[in-house]
């Protein structure tokens, strides 16, 4: 029977904080890395996507009117990778090497199957669906063309982040991050060539975009193939396991319903910012978005360590260790997103004058990061409520209480107070005030959750 290799780490015995930071960096480094590539798209067609600042102020909001569409259409089937991870994580924590195998297998058909659907459905609807958002249409020339280019390699990225979640479930979170280095170096590099050789703004961004997801694609899957262990990839055991697949949807699918939702509300965000009439307003965010991701991401590496140490140490029967990990997720999550978005507001001119100085851009990016910035350690601790959770394997119930209390709330501010009062640093406020009310009751029933579960180990 195969075991656990070395990078297959096991989180429910030794020392915890300490495993928890050496599981923790490497998968920030990661999406600080994703995201730098990420800045080198829209730094490069902010740059030199046209030949006059209008043209590339248009090229800037194209790539910018984008994100949250794509988003909503990938997030109900990437929510399905948390699910992936977590049951092996739970698999990992019971020492059931035979579901960790049947898991992985079922993972890698059922990615391949949604990243085909969402590719198809992105290519052939890009533009009636940025025109339903309301793109302007200086933008919307642009913008489609780019998205069309971006969905071409979402079957690869689909695949990518099923096989990420569950490396990172095992405790290897280097592997992700070597993959993803070497995809950004191949995007950043066909970035340069798609816009300074070949002049073809934000569309070439997007060509390079779906290039670099097939390379990381490539270099994961291979890597999974070759390695040791139930984790590994045999193309002869490819096929879809019921009670894993099972499994995998009562745990992903409520994540991913709560990500499709999320991104429906940010899709009418985007929507409210077009609602300007502004490109200046709309790069404004593009750019301010580049920054405040950064914290973001920073802080989504907390939640992907409270749902991998919650879930091995559920699977373990462990309940202090499960206590532990959530109190040293929450403090770090907490220090981080105070130290990160403190510094990105106080460096918020100079750092949006790299994307595009025109000073109305700017402007209107500070506004965002105002209002984003400076509270994000809030969002950071609703990941981790999140995340711990999914962890305990109450999906559902993380998905409702996000729900309601960031996404419904919000629409129905947008519906409310925004209409009333039509100025982005009303829109922007929304943010803060869905974060509050959701992270107090999302550990509201995460104490419940833990007391009900210690009353059925006595």
């Amino acid at each position: 029977m195969a075991t656990l290799t070395k990078k297959q780490k096991d989180f429910t015995s030794g020392p915890m904080f300490s495993k928890m930071i050496l599981f923790t960096l490497p998968v920030i480094a990661t999406s600080v890395l994703q995201l730098l590539f990420n800045t080198a798209d829209t730094f490069v067609v902010g740059n030199w996507g046209g030949a006059t600042p209008e043209a590339r102020e248009a090229a800037l909001a194209a790539v910018g009117s984008c994100g949250s569409l794509t988003s909503l259409l990938t997030g109900l089937f990437l929510g399905l990778s948390v699910g992936a991870g977590v049951t092996v994580a739970h698999a990992i924590g019971a020492k059931n090497e035979r579901e960790i195998g049947k898991t992985v297998h079922t993972s890698v058909v059922i990615s391949l199957i949604c990243g085909i659907v969402v590719s198809v459905f992105g290519i052939i609807f890009a533009r009636p669906l940025l025109s339903l958002m309301g793109t302007p249409p200086t933008v919307l020339d642009e913008a489609a063309p780019y998205m069309r280019a971006c969905f071409c390699g979402m079957t690869a990225n689909m695949l990518y982040n099923y096989c990420a979640a569950i490396l990172r479930s095992t405790g290897n979170t280097m592997g992700p991050l070597f993959f993803l280095s070497v995809a950004g170096v191949v995007n950043v590099g066909l970035n340069l060539v798609m816009v300074l050789v070949f002049h073809m703004g934000a569309l070439g961004v997007g060509i390079a975009t779906a290039a670099s997801h097939w390379v990381s694609c490539i270099l994961v899957v291979t890597y999974m193939m070759r390695m040791d262990g139930p984790c590994k990839i045999e193309p002869r055991k490819l096929c879809i396991s019921k009670p894993q697949l099972r499994k995998m949807i009562l745990i992903g699918l409520p994540a991913g319903i709560q990500s499709t939702l999320f991104a429906i509300s940010n899709v009418t965000i985007q929507a409210s910012i077009n609602s300007f009439h502004s490109n200046a307003v709309i790069a404004g965010n593009t750019a301010a978005s580049n920054l405040d991701s950064y914290v973001y991401f920073a802080q989504n590496g907390l939640y992907h360590t409270a749902l991998t140490f919650v879930g091995q140490n559920l699977g373990a029967n462990k309940y202090e260790r499960v206590k532990k990990a959530i109190i040293y997720a929450l403090l770090c999550v907490c220090v981080v997103g105070i130290l990160l978005g403190t510094t990105v507001f106080l460096f918020g001119r100079p750092l949006l004058s790299i994307f595009n100085d025109s000073p109305a851009v700017v402007d209107a990016g500070m506004v965002r990061l105002t209002y984003l910035c400076l509270p994000y350690f809030l969002c950071g601790a609703m990941e981790v409520g999140s995340g711990t959770l999914r962890g305990l394997g109450k999906s559902m119930t993380s998905m409702i209480i996000s729900l309601i209390g960031a996404c419904f709330l919000r629409l129905l501010y947008l519906a409310t107070v925004f209409k009333m009062l039509h100025t982005t640093r009303v829109l922007y406020l929304s943010y803060p005030l869905s974060w509050i009310l959701t992270t107090i009751a999302l550990f509201l029933f995460v104490f419940i959750e833990l007391r009900r579960w210690k009353r059925t180990m006595t």
